[in-house]
């Protein structure tokens, strides 16, 4: 490369001339005046693009939301209530093969609620004895009268199913809606 070459950048990062610049920038001219700068029309450009798409997902997101089928579920045997003792827990699936848990808490007192912590979709530990669920991916716990975050990053209850009991058997019958 000559000196007088266009590609030539005419001045360096360091403001140094030509004759003075290490041997390796001389051999490899990185620095061209162009990388640095971004026209108002290509940043333009970016944004609206960027928009654009975020947008686009939004509304991929909320269309999804009001096609997806949250029709009733069907009921599913889950238990006999005698083969649950106190303290007791059975995993379960339901509706579309979601692990679910099961937890007997007093002699009429069950819950149950989907396995899969809100937070990251971690497996959550129901510990009757110590009155949590327990999400071991982050150390999140749960009341496991509520399914209500106590500690760590979850902030949303676990999702609970609805359950029945008819003729001493336990019956999964949907999903209970829950935000807070």
């Amino acid at each position: 490369m000559s000196a007088h070459d266009p590609d030539q950048p005419r001045s360096y990062p360091d403001g140094r001339p030509l004759a003075d610049q290490p041997q390796w920038r001389k051999d490899f001219p990185t620095d061209v005046p162009e990388d640095d700068y971004v026209g108002r029309r290509e940043f333009t450009k970016f944004l609206v693009l960027t928009s654009g798409a975020f947008v686009a997902g939004q509304c991929w997101i909320a269309g999804a939301s009001l096609v997806r089928k949250d029709g009733p579920y069907p009921e599913k045997s889950i238990a006999r209530l005698d083969d649950v003792p106190v303290g007791g827990v059975v995993e379960f699936r339901y509706a579309d093969d979601e692990p679910c848990i099961l937890v007997r808490l007093a002699e009429d007192k069950l819950v149950a609620y989907g396995q899969k912590c809100p937070h990251l979709a971690c497996a959550v530990i129901p510990r009757p004895d110590h009155g949590d669920i327990f999400c071991p991916c982050h150390n999140g716990h749960f009341e496991i009268e509520h399914g209500r975050p106590i500690a760590g990053p979850p902030r949303r209850p676990l999702p609970r199913v609805t359950l029945e009991v008819r003729d001493g058997t336990v019956y999964a019958t949907g999903w209970e809606l829950r935000t807070t």
